[in-house]
Formats: structure tokens, C-alpha cells, sequence
């Protein structure tokens, strides 16, 4: 069993920056691949990137390329999102998943909100 909390959402304005954070819990292995996804009003959950369990391999959805990063802090069982040059189209709910076990995201967080004003 893995229990996955995210925090860290909220209203911020286009251009400013924000960082999520997933706290976990339970079995994870350290190659292990832990996800951020996300789904905005009426569009289908996208894929945002991940990161293994222990921090040492990285990969970001070309729409966010360039404007994020995935890091894990191994004392706190933490994965982070941290978005900068935020846009209003980044604005969505936004999920923490993992661990990535035969071809599925096998736990979910409960999401948060991420608003971006233009």
C-alpha cells in the first residue's frame, strides 16, 4: 500500500512560479517511477513528467519542457514539481502517481489545484 499527499497548489500569476509537493508512503522502490499528471476543465489527464524513486533519471512532456522540474528529497519521501513562467493554460488539477508496476500508475493522490491568472 502506497498513500501519496500532495500540497503546494493555489492561485498564482502568469509568470510566477509554484512548486508542488507528493509526500509518500509505503513500498517504494528505489528505480521506481513516480508521475505528476494533470487535468484541466473538459481536457483529458496529461502526463506533466517523471522521476524514479531515486531522483537520478528525469522526463517532462514537451508542453512543459523547459518550465519545470521533478526532484525527490530522500530524507522526507518527497517528489517535487516546481513550475516557473507559469501560464494560464497550466492551470489545472494537478496529480501526484506512482509507483509505475506492469504498465500502470498504481496509487493516486487526491490532486490540487493550480490556478493561473492572466
Amino acid at each position: 500500500q502506497v498513500q501519496l499527499v500532495e500540497s503546494g497548489g493555489g492561485l498564482v500569476q502568469a509568470g510566477g512560479s509554484l512548486t508542488l509537493s507528493c509526500a509518500a508512503s509505503g513500498r517504494i522502490f528505489s528505480s521506481d517511477i513516480m508521475g505528476w499528471f494533470r487535468q484541466a476543465p473538459g481536457k483529458e489527464r496529461e502526463m506533466v513528467g517523471t522521476v524514479t524513486w531515486n531522483g537520478r533519471s528525469t522526463n517532462y512532456a514537451d508542453s512543459v519542457k523547459g518550465r519545470i522540474t521533478i526532484s525527490r528529497d530522500n530524507a522526507k519521501n518527497t517528489v517535487y514539481l516546481q513550475m516557473n513562467s507559469l501560464k494560464p493554460d497550466d492551470t489545472a488539477v494537478y496529480y501526484c502517481a506512482g509507483p509505475y508496476r506492469r504498465g500502470v500508475y498504481t496509487y493516486w493522490g487526491q490532486g490540487t489545484q493550480v490556478t493561473v491568472s492572466s
